[in-house]
């Protein structure tokens, strides 16, 4: 998954920006100012919890599991930095109970020489207030707001609101928040749900009305090509999602599927499947 090359002050042409899924998991590596980065969306700590909580549904906790996959996909990848695009955690304001300890043997096991991004995605309300005010986190964790930042030529953001013009700006966009799967059904009528990746451009309609977004060249100048867009599925394997391919399933950005051109979905093996609404 790459963007497009753009041009240097000196007029040749950057390699560009590279956003490579993990084979067969729900996480990606990126190149980001001469760091390796590990890319995860949607952890959603303390999700069992929640389940209980709210509709009082009785799920194991799968928390060591959790950790353990992502403390496995970190000594796979060897990451300089763990970028974590919104909802790392599960309830809305503040973590209590299960969900607190999970966050705090987290981060204990994470490597020590491991920096952390955490963009706030609408789950996360007061996670700055805790990590601050905690003394369990040894860990540095640069918390940064939903709207997202731009690390280098890849823009992250967590997908819940519209996102900051520097986003906008990047190469390749790379957001979570839709959890995007696709139900796929076998020729006897049997069916199955699968996470899914969503990888396409930024489609420039949903953005020309906000005048956030003046003066972006792609949005003004029809020979610019537009940023790469890719949207990641949820590292939380419990939590469901969006059926992209299933009609009357409406996404949860604001700026999409409208902001999504020749949107595609790929299975985490790697699998491309095609035009996302028509699997």
């Amino acid at each position: 998954m790459c963007g497009e090359p753009h041009r240097s002050d000196a007029g040749g042409a950057s390699p560009p920006a590279r956003v490579e899924p993990v084979p067969d998991e729900p996480a990606a590596t990126a190149t980001i100012g001469g760091e390796r980065a590990l890319l995860v969306a949607d952890y959603h700590a303390g999700y069992e919890a929640g389940l209980r909580y709210d509709r009082g549904v009785d799920v194991p906790s799968h928390a060591p599991d959790r950790r353990e996959r992502l403390l496995a996909l970190c000594e796979r990848t060897r990451p300089d930095r763990l970028v974590i695009l919104g909802d790392l955690m599960h309830s809305i304001g503040e973590p209590g109970g299960a969900e607190r300890g999970e966050l705090e043997v987290l981060f204990e096991s994470l490597p020590a020489t491991l920096a952390v991004t955490v963009v706030k995605g609408n789950h996360d309300g007061r996670i700055e207030t805790w990590l601050d005010e905690s003394d369990d986190i040894d860990a540095t964790v640069d918390i940064v707001s939903g709207k997202g930042v731009a690390l280098g030529a890849v823009g992250v953001c967590h997908g819940h609101t519209w996102p900051d013009p520097a986003v906008l700006e990047s190469e390749v966009v790379c957001l979570g928040h839709e959890h995007p799967c696709v139900r796929l059904t076998d020729a006897v009528g049997g069916s199955r749900v699968e996470r899914a990746w969503l990888r396409g451009k930024l489609e420039p309609a949903p953005f020309h009305e906000r005048p956030e977004y003046e003066g972006i060249a792609w949005l003004e100048q029809p020979d610019e090509s537009p940023p790469r867009v890719v949207v990641m599925p949820a590292f939380n394997d419990l939590v469901g999602g969006t059926w992209t391919n299933v009609a009357g399933q409406s996404f949860l950005s604001p700026f999409l599927p409208a902001g999504l051109a020749d949107g595609e979905a790929y299975l985490l093996d790697g699998t491309r499947l095609g035009a996302y609404e028509s699997v």
